[in-house]
């Protein structure tokens, strides 16, 4: 991935530029890109859906893509620029905190055109410390901690004789040493047998840095590949066709000075222009960046306009008359459009598999955001599913824990409704939650209060094959055993998958209270297996409700939802 080349790429080594960042940041994604499988492996629980790695590559990729083009050597405006992309592409849990490290490092390169290893110590600092802050509770012994340890360590060895490059290299040193402690931190880790997966990702991005720094750099220079998206069906929309859904139209525009008082620049008059000429309106300022969805039938009216204040740094326009096309073509729903009516509450649920997504819509879902293990929205994707609901209060449900940060800062930057976050961590508490939502009540929070009500007699159990030998919460567990996970504990482990489901199912009917069980089914459940283990389940609990539904889920071959 790397190779030496004539010189390092530092010709200050005391001071860090702007165009010098551009180059670490590619080779930091380029050595987490192939490193991000190793890190995915890093999960705690032995099942196939470890997915750190891939959400820190996609989130610093956002980064790179936003960064790549620019031609500038000052380094505040490449870090902003570069940490807003990063914002804006993060995913899962480790992702959102990685987005935040960077965006706490922009404020400490504020008005820096270039950076001394003091400089570039205190920004590291409030990194750190943004990071620590964008958690709710913070956990040592994570990615954290790795943070904070190497960059404590780096700013203590800072004197009168440090250069960038020696900064780096104690950053870099300290971080493998820190990565190494923490199974000694937290115990789930020392079982697993694993160092923690967000910290490692974050070394790997480090250890490109610090061999960019150093003279290496990366050997393909190509510009970071989107993900592939499948090829336009041109059939879709011919010579005698009308254009009727117009286009779905997105730009990440960066305000100049040359064309714009940028500190003064009001956004309002912008969004009043978008609103008169389409709808699905999302316009937002965050420093000196404007990021913008509009579904228009004259795009190039949406161009014209912001080429007015600054200069694009993305642009995406599709023809939605083809997308609803392709929509049809698969039988699928019709492409979601925010009503013209706006309503008092809007539902965003987060789900994977065709049987729980035809579920929450049939209770009231307004939008549906594909996602769950191992496929994370970004905040982006958030942001243009609040796009679709036209509705003075939205409820999200994320339905994950490692998608619940990424729901909360798009929630933050997004100001056409009061989006209220539900901390929803499993499918079967976003499903029960949505099941006793009153569109008649009077408030938001007599909504909350039912949901948190509701969300409070759930246990979730999941049925999952192991993917290598473990010993976990006194389980011991061989590879392709089938285990049994209620509310994220590993609670028991079976060679045969009919027996392990049956056992879990018994286990959750055994709690206080619980007596009805709806069981999820997902693709690798075959109707042999599932009427099999119907006619078990029944015959076991026979007082029992239990309801069986084709869920199409991936990973999991059975959801249990108990009440």
């Amino acid at each position: 991935m790397f190779k030496k080349s004539k010189k390092p790429e530092n010709d200050n080594p005391k001071r860090l530029s702007g165009l010098q960042l551009i180059k670490m940041a590619i080779g930091g994604a380029a050595n987490l890109r192939s490193n991000a499988e190793e890190v995915n492996k890093l999960n705690v629980f032995p099942v196939p859906d470890g997915d750190t790695g891939d959400n820190m590559r996609m989130t610093i990729e956002s980064g790179i893509a936003a960064i790549e083009n620019l031609n500038t050597d000052d380094l505040a405006e490449v870090m902003k620029v570069f940490s807003h992309g990063m914002l804006l592409g993060a995913r899962g849990n480790s992702g959102v905190i990685l987005s935040q490290f960077f965006a706490g490092i922009a404020k400490g390169f504020e008005n820096a055109e270039e950076a001394d290893p003091e400089t570039l110590g205190n920004a590291l600092q409030l990194g750190v410390k943004q990071a620590y802050t964008s958690v709710m509770t913070p956990t040592e012994g994570t990615i954290l901690t790795v943070a904070r340890e190497a960059v404590e360590y780096a700013v203590e060895h800072i004197n009168e004789e440090s250069t960038i490059r020696t900064f780096f290299a104690d950053l870099v040193k300290e971080m493998h040493r820190s990565l190494d402690r923490t199974p000694e931190i937290l115990t789930v880790l020392k079982e697993a047998g694993v160092v923690d997966s967000g910290g490692a990702g974050l070394l790997h991005i480090m250890e490109g840095f610090n061999r960019v720094l150093n003279g290496e750099e990366v050997e393909d220079s190509a510009p970071i590949a989107a993900p592939s998206k499948p090829a336009v069906d041109v059939t879709a929309f011919g010579p005698d066709s009308e254009m009727t859904y117009g286009y779905c139209t997105e730009l990440l525009v960066q305000l100049t000075r040359k064309k714009t008082d940028v500190d003064a620049f009001d956004i309002e008059p912008l969004k009043e222009f978008l609103m008169s000429i389409g709808d699905s309106v999302v316009c937002f300022k965050t420093e000196t960046i404007v990021k913008l969805h509009v579904h228009t039938l004259t795009p190039d009216k949406v161009l014209a306009y912001c080429l007015q204040f600054g200069e694009f740094l993305t642009i995406k326009i599709e023809n939605m008359s083809v997308q609803h096309s392709e929509l049809d073509d698969k039988a699928a729903a019709p492409a979601e459009k925010a009503p013209a009516e706006k309503k008092k509450y809007g539902i965003v649920e987060v789900c994977i598999g065709k049987g729980i997504e035809s579920l929450f819509r049939d209770f009231g879902t307004d939008v549906i955001v594909e996602g769950g293990q191992t496929q994370n929205p970004s905040t982006n994707d958030f942001l243009d599913a609040f796009a679709k609901v036209n509705a003075e209060h939205i409820f999200v449900f994320p339905n994950n824990g490692n998608i619940l940060m990424a729901a909360q800062q798009a929630a933050e930057l997004y100001d056409k409704a009061e989006v209220h976050v539900i901390p929803s961590k499993s499918i079967g508490t976003g499903y029960v939650a949505l099941s006793c939502i009153d569109f008649d009540a009077p408030s938001a929070d007599d909504i909350i209060a039912a949901i948190k009500e509701a969300m409070s007699r759930v246990s979730t159990g999941y049925v999952s094959p192991s993917i290598r030998k473990a010993d976990i919460n006194g389980v011991h567990i061989n590879k392709g055993d089938t285990i049994g996970i209620v509310d994220k504990q590993i609670v028991l482990s079976e060679r045969e998958r009919a027996v392990a489901a049956e056992a879990l199912a018994a286990r959750l009917l055994a709690l206080p209270d619980k007596f009805m069980l709806t069981v999820f089914c997902g693709k690798d459940a075959t109707e042999e297996e599932r009427n099999a283990l119907n006619e078990a389940l029944t015959a076991a609990h026979p007082s029992a409700e239990i309801y069986f539904i084709d869920g199409g889920q991936d990973i999991y071959p059975y959801i249990f939802v108990a009440e």
